[in-house]
């Protein structure tokens, strides 16, 4: 007798996609266009996710790489990511209407930066190099902050008084990539003070929460997200640590091989924080196509946080931006 098959399944991790921040931003761009009609200038993508930004370019956002790109006298929004007190300078200069869609989370970290420097702490920001966040952050008090990116390089931190130091973190990382370098800048400087609250947003750690509870029981694991969306790239990492055979960033169904279902009864599928729930729906569409249409919820967390638009969106920015180019 010929062995029956095992039985093909999904595992969909909830939640998955938007978090409150991204949402936040998506609807500002939709809304400032809707309200002030196209062109709205975006100071780099407004969030890390490929499908997200070419559906806002058809809409009518521009995005730029740097704020001298736009045109004096025009409405630029900066991204979730934020942006440092510099980028605001340069807008003023440029006599630019602007709207901060910087996710609350990350203008927390940034208020926690000019505080401690304020009281003169080294302050050691964990992320990475070149990050959009990172850059933002680092921009608030650029004298007392420096930047490490992971246990490696703990050995070249260098701090003026050991008692007066404190850790800050890059929202988007992994909660265990994170703790080890804090445990090794500790090892370091034992009197290492931690922020008042936990610096990784709720949205990433349950979206990794959700990535563990599946992984082991996963033989392939899917991330929808796009290559330089950092907390996309974690789940990757995240799945693979919690037992999953393999894991695969992709941005959209067709980018999935077919070789990857080789031998695969178990597929788990998740999306990173920025990536729209169509993107996931067409992922599964593809995987119900090839006998995996059995779906199993994974549920690691409930979110219900939502936060308010930018005020700027309750202004008439046109006429403030007709009103700055004329000064």
């Amino acid at each position: 007798m010929t062995p029956t098959p095992p039985a093909r399944r999904v595992l969909l991790a909830a939640p998955r996609g938007y978090c409150a921040g991204v949402d936040r931003a998506v609807i500002a761009v939709e809304k400032a266009l809707e309200q002030y009609g196209a062109p709205i200038y975006v100071r780099h993508e407004i969030v890390h996710n490929k499908y997200v930004v070419q559906t806002l370019e058809k809409k009518g956002a521009i995005f730029v790489d740097e704020t001298d790109e736009v045109p004096e006298g025009s409405i630029v929004m900066f991204s979730a990511h934020g942006v440092a007190p510099i980028v605001h300078e340069e807008a003023a200069k440029r006599r630019l209407a602007t709207i901060d869609a910087t996710c609350p989370l990350v203008t927390k970290v940034h208020k926690e930066a000019v505080r401690f420097a304020q009281e003169d702490y080294d302050i050691l920001l964990i992320g990475h190099e070149g990050h959009e966040e990172v850059i933002g952050t680092s921009g608030e008090a650029p004298d007392h902050i420096q930047l490490v990116d992971g246990p490696e390089d703990v050995a070249k931190v260098e701090v003026r008084d050991p008692s007066k130091v404190v850790w800050l973190s890059q929202t988007t990382l992994s909660v265990d990539e994170t703790m080890e370098t804090v445990d090794a800048l500790k090892e370091k400087f034992p009197q290492l003070m931690s922020p008042p609250s936990d610096d990784i947003c709720y949205a990433t750690q349950n979206r990794q929460l959700a990535v563990k509870q599946m992984g082991a029981d996963s033989d392939l694991v899917i991330v929808v997200g796009s290559r330089n969306s950092s907390n996309s790239k974690r789940l990757v990492e995240v799945a693979k640590l919690a037992g999953a055979r393999e894991a695969y960033l992709v941005d959209f169904a067709d980018e999935i091989e077919e070789a990857w279902l080789d031998g695969v009864s178990t597929v788990g599928v998740t999306s990173g924080a920025s990536v729209p729930e169509v993107l996931v729906e067409g992922v599964l569409e593809w995987l119900a196509q090839r006998g995996f249409e059995d779906v199993e919820i994974v549920k690691a967390a409930e979110e219900s946080i939502t936060f308010s638009l930018p005020k700027e969106l309750r202004r008439d920015l046109r006429a403030e931006a007709a009103a700055l180019s004329e000064d």
